[in-house]
């Protein structure tokens, strides 16, 4: 039990105090966002990691419950489903293949190599895993929501774990914490990287050369200040965004419905049966079709969608939520003995994301920074990589960035479903 729970006999705030706790997450995120954007120190951390630990921290003193209503209904099952397409609405599949250029090679490149890690990273742990005491389904589940979220970011994490029914779940929590440390360390990795002189000296740096001479954008604010700047934005924005991710969800679900039954409830045997179930599983995901009708809409209607402001910034907002809820269950103890080997499964797959990244640009002879922004835009997501050109001034790719790391949104449902269904969960 926890301090307060040792003290008072219960938590400060109980499961049924649905307003209080929607308080004190709303607050959390708030500080969350504040400190990324104020502190140097909180962008190099993140806004995302931050609010995770002020959950874990304020779940394992007892201040909140680790399981409430608000956190499986309203957080997973609504803000959730209605994030994904907000942040899929500036999408424009057209506009990303005519502007990312060779970013969007090497992005590509990353998620091949996102995909071979977690196959990698499943097959070398899976013994280890079981030995201890855990299911192989359950690593099957980590390695595909680590494939959606190396692929496109804690949108596609949480979308994989709804899937796999790990909602709120220790093994979800200690997964995620094993997620954002790595991700985290590897972007100080990455950092490092651009003022080596062995990667200098492998590839080409037109931008790092710009900003040492002086021509660069610099970098006077943190990454999250520069990227999420006061934006117009009106009250029929809102209502737009609003009802776009409502009707999505409601006819994601409708279409899911058509397919899911055909999955098969026990083992199966024979190509016939298998082939059902691939289509029961992967048609029968509400995510898939959330991604591909947010996609279709963002890409057929991309006039009309550009004129929508706002669905990046609620979109986001949504997803911090979303990581405050998910850090609540990250029992301390449960995180120090189950999140070794995922911290071994996330750094494997980082490692072998990060050699596809390099060698692909190596070999087709781009730049040393498309390399650093793709693999980024793979692990991180399109802020963090957006961030991370603003921060080192190289203006010209913030956008390249955030397009190819949209892109991400829409690829990591696919690949961590396939992932998820090719291991067996």
């Amino acid at each position: 039990m926890s301090l307060l729970e040792n003290l008072l006999g219960h938590t400060l705030i109980g499961p049924d105090d649905t307003w209080g706790l929607l308080g004190v997450m709303c607050v959390c995120v708030a500080l969350s966002i504040i400190l990324e954007q104020k502190y140097r120190w909180a962008a190099r951390v993140s806004g995302s990691v931050i609010a995770l630990i002020l959950a874990m921290v304020l779940a394992n003193i007892g201040v909140l419950p680790i399981a409430s209503v608000l956190y499986d209904d309203i957080v997973w099952g609504v803000i959730v489903p209605m994030g994904i397409p907000l942040l899929l609405l500036q999408c424009d599949l057209k506009k990303i293949w005519r502007e990312a250029g060779k970013m969007l090679t090497i992005f590509l490149i990353g998620a091949v190599g996102t995909i071979v890690g977690a196959f990698l990273a499943y097959y070398a742990l899976n013994g280890a895993y079981t030995a201890g005491g855990g299911q192989s389904r359950d690593l099957a589940a980590v390695a595909s929501m680590m494939t959606g979220s190396y692929i496109g970011g804690s949108v596609n994490f949480s979308a994989m774990a709804m899937q796999h029914g790990l909602k709120g779940t220790p093994v979800a929590a200690a997964a995620t914490v094993a997620d954002n440390l790595l991700m985290a360390l590897y972007f100080f990795v990455l950092i490092a990287f651009a003022g080596m002189r062995l990667f200098r000296a492998a590839f080409s740096h037109p931008h790092i050369d710009g900003v040492e001479r002086g021509t660069g954008s610099g970098g006077a604010k943190t990454q999250a200040a520069s990227f999420w700047s006061r934006k117009d934005i009106s009250l029929k924005d809102v209502a737009l965004n609003i009802a776009f991710a409502v009707v999505v969800v409601w006819l994601s679900n409708l279409i899911a419905g058509v397919f899911s039954p055909f999955a098969a409830e026990g083992v199966v045997s024979g190509f016939r049966e298998g082939l059902l179930d691939f289509v029961g599983k992967f048609l029968g995901s509400q995510y898939v079709w959330i991604t591909t009708l947010s996609v279709t809409a963002a890409t057929c209607f991309s006039g009309t969608a550009e004129k929508i402001h706002g669905s990046q910034e609620i979109g986001t907002y949504l997803i911090y939520l979303f990581l405050f809820v998910i850090g609540v269950p990250a029992n301390i103890y449960t995180v120090l003995t189950e999140a070794p080997l995922f911290l071994a499964l996330t750094f494997i797959m980082v490692v072998v994301n990060m050699l596809f990244c390099f060698a692909g640009a190596k070999l087709l002879k781009f730049d040393l920074e498309d390399a650093i922004i793709a693999s980024n835009a793979n692990i991180g997501g399109p802020t963090t990589a957006a961030g991370m050109a603003v921060s080192q001034g190289w203006s010209r790719l913030v956008g390249p960035a955030m397009l190819v790391g949209v892109l991400g949104y829409v690829i990591g449902n696919y690949a961590g479903t396939a992932v998820g269904i090719l291991l067996g969960v």
